[in-house]
């Protein structure tokens, strides 16, 4: 049950939850009597519901002071609901109300959800024990500015490479942005005409204050959008080199434990994780979660230690200057430290069927490009893949597409994906899954427009008409830049650990008179986490554990090299 206190005016709400009807009704009560004329009065009797009502606020554009949930609920507890809640109102006061044996939880909230007050029920009389304490929260919400925060617009070209990429960038950075396609609205046009363009040259980027850009550069991009891009310093205890799972974890607990961090990321954080549409294996997520959820926590998680974030930089060396541990970049800077993380992970490997190298990003995408879903509506899509990422992205498209062709070159599911993943697709009407068979050619003039497939059973092929072909055919560690400075496997993971040992030999050039630690690689002071590492398991909770765990074996190095 949820209901609103006062008029549908523009005013921010206060939002209450507490499953008890009566204490439900007392509370919302006294908060109408105090706050009634200046904030809508929102309260409801389940978390589900709380969610709900906060998601209506969200989409009419308005805010959330304060929320109060109370601690003992079942199904959601108070601080389960004040967890999901930070996704949608990051920015409301969050209290909560526990019974006097159960200020434990609220201790545990202040880590869980950076609680910003406790309340002991019951609260009468209301003029001692709920205003004073309430005054204060809205007097902090009020002192941040809640300006609707103005967005980037992109015009660009429906079916253009480019024009893709600038759109996947900033939704992966978590930069808003408005999207606007030349000739199918209006006010492109206005647009470029303000901006003194033609729209030759596209896309245009025309940021917040004003200024277009014209074909920029993810570099030239992030700089104008907000996003780091420089370090504040040459010298640092750690770098973490990769922003997935591993390095978001690695930089957590880095930061956490007094360590002077940097993560350099060479597009956006969150890695191929951060792109899936549900992840629902991950513990401590019952009901899934995104990828761009998880790399959103992460990354607040991170900034609350002062770690820096560099996007849009790539190492392209590497290699020990004595004490200290060099990387290079592109542009011939250098940055170093003490130590060196590396969680530069793994990238999808490019479909080599004849036709389609020419439409990548033109109806041939590599991942979930979960930017593209909307646009499916109503259309086939097809996803080469039979791995747990494959079964996300079709889950995810099968809410807009009319159907979702998987393509599998096995037999069967099971040697790849999860099985829970396996259960919900053949729940799923719309999702078709073709066995035995792979995309062999692809034809389109701007977009992709055909695909061939090949029963590999029958020996037979088909052309099928087709404008959307997401691929997840395996991955591919990003090490060559690492040749010659680090032990690698044949397929170019880094070994690290017992795994650089051989006979019990330590590994070439190596001067320490201990073993590599189990995450360290043939570099002293260099490790590794995540999928780049030779023989890791590939899944988000153990690229997160990794990279904690990497940073406990820094301390060691650090303590006695």
């Amino acid at each position: 049950m949820t209901t609103t206190e006062g008029s549908r005016g523009a005013r921010p709400s206060i939002l209450t939850v507490d499953d008890d009807p009566g204490v439900s009704r007392s509370i919302a009560r006294d908060l109408r009597r105090k706050y009634g004329e200046r904030y809508r009065i929102v309260r409801a009797e389940s978390g589900d519901a709380a969610l709900e009502a906060l998601r209506e606020i969200k989409l009419r554009g308005e805010q959330v002071a304060a929320l109060l949930a109370d601690y003992r609920m079942p199904g959601m507890s108070g601080i389960e609901f004040l967890e999901r809640a930070m996704d949608l109102f990051p920015l409301a006061r969050r209290v909560l109300l526990t019974a006097y044996a159960d200020t434990d939880a609220a201790i545990q909230a202040i880590n869980v959800v950076d609680l910003d007050h406790y309340l002991l029920k019951p609260w009468d009389p209301p003029e001692e024990k709920l205003y004073p304490v309430l005054d204060d929260q809205l007097t902090a919400w009020a002192e941040v500015d809640h300006q609707p925060t103005r967005q980037v617009r992109v015009v660009g070209h429906r079916w253009s490479s480019r024009s893709y990429a600038v759109r996947d960038f900033l939704a992966r950075n978590s930069v808003p942005y408005r999207w606007y396609t030349l000739g199918d609205d209006e006010e492109s046009e206005r647009l470029l005409s303000a901006a003194g363009l033609d729209g030759t040259r596209l896309p245009v980027v025309i940021t917040e204050g004003g200024e277009a850009l014209v074909e920029p550069t993810d570099g030239e991009l992030a700089a104008r959008v907000g996003l780091s891009t420089m370090p504040s310093t040459d010298f640092y205890d750690l770098i973490v080199v990769g922003g997935g799972p591993a390095g978001l974890g690695a930089a957590v607990y880095g930061g956490s434990e007094g360590l002077k961090t940097v993560l350099i990321e060479r597009m956006a954080t969150g890695g191929q994780a951060g792109t899936s549409s549900r992840i629902e294996n991950y513990l401590g997520f019952p009901d899934g979660v995104s990828g761009e959820q998880l790399t959103e926590r992460a990354r607040r998680q991170a900034a609350k230690f002062n770690v820096e974030m560099l996007t849009t930089r790539k190492v392209v060396g590497l290699e020990p200057r004595g004490p200290a541990r060099v990387v290079r970049f592109d542009d011939g800077t250098e940055l170093s430290a003490h130590t060196v993380i590396l969680a530069t992970g793994v990238s999808y490997r490019m479909l080599e069927a004849p036709g389609l190298a020419d439409l990548s990003g033109r109806g041939v995408f590599y991942g979930a490009a979960t930017t593209e879903g909307p646009s499916c509506s109503g259309q086939d899509v097809y996803i080469v893949g039979g791995a747990n990422s494959a079964g996300q992205a079709a889950m995810y498209f099968a809410r807009h597409a009319r159907r979702v062709v998987l393509v599998v070159r096995g037999d069967s599911l099971d040697r790849s994906m999860s099985r829970y993943l396996i259960d919900q697709i053949a729940a799923v009407d719309a999702i078709e899954v073709q066995t035995c068979t792979e995309v062999v050619g692809g034809t389109g003039t701007d977009h992709l427009e055909t695909l061939t497939l090949r029963d590999n059973r029958a020996g037979t092929t088909e052309t099928v008409p087709a404008s959307w072909l997401f691929v997840f055919i395996g991955a591919a560690p990003r090490t060559d830049w690492l040749d010659g400075t680090l032990s690698r496997d044949g397929r170019g993971f880094v070994l690290a650990g017992p795994d650089l040992l051989t006979s019990g030999r330590k590994p070439q050039g190596w001067d320490l008179d201990r073993d590599p630690f189990h995450l360290e690689t043939s570099v002293p002071g260099v490790f590794v986490a995540g999928d780049v590492r030779a023989e890791s398991v590939k899944r988000v909770a153990s690229a997160v554990g990794e990279g904690a765990m990497a940073v406990s074996l820094v301390h060691r190095y650090l303590e006695k090299p």
